[in-house]
């Protein structure tokens, strides 16, 4: 469990630093144009981001595995729903970053959709 903790801190630092770099990293090291921010698939209408969504399913599947037990559990909850937002909120102030509602929506639905599946699994566990 400690590995998975340890790869939870881990992924959230990476994440601060990509969501507060004035720029997109990936787009410096792909297109060589820091402006640029790959899309891995297309956004879902026009009011919520996919690659948010993707991002948000990985860190807070790992966060609730990691801490799955009930005095933590509500925590983690908490804590991924308040920075899905606060992180997005701070491209306000960011250079070369703009706040987007759809990214907003993006974030949120990756911690739903993460809470959806790791509930369903961990009922289906309990039932067998």
């Amino acid at each position: 469990m400690k590995i998975l903790k340890n790869s939870f801190y881990i992924l959230n630092v990476v994440l601060i630093i990509f969501y507060l770099y004035p720029g997109s990293i990936f787009g410096c090291f792909i297109y060589n144009d820091c402006g640029v921010q790959p899309q891995l698939t297309g956004d879902f209408g026009n009011t919520i981001s996919s690659n948010h969504v993707y991002v948000f399913i990985v860190i807070s599947m790992l966060g609730f595995i990691a801490y799955s037990e009930k005095k933590n559990f509500l925590k983690i909850v908490f804590y991924l729903f308040l920075i899905s937002v606060f992180l997005e909120l701070a491209h306000i102030i960011v250079p070369e970053r703009g706040f987007e509602i759809k990214d907003v929506a993006g974030n949120v639905l990756g911690v739903v959709v993460s809470l959806a599946i790791y509930l369903i699994l961990k009922l289906r566990k309990k039932n067998e």
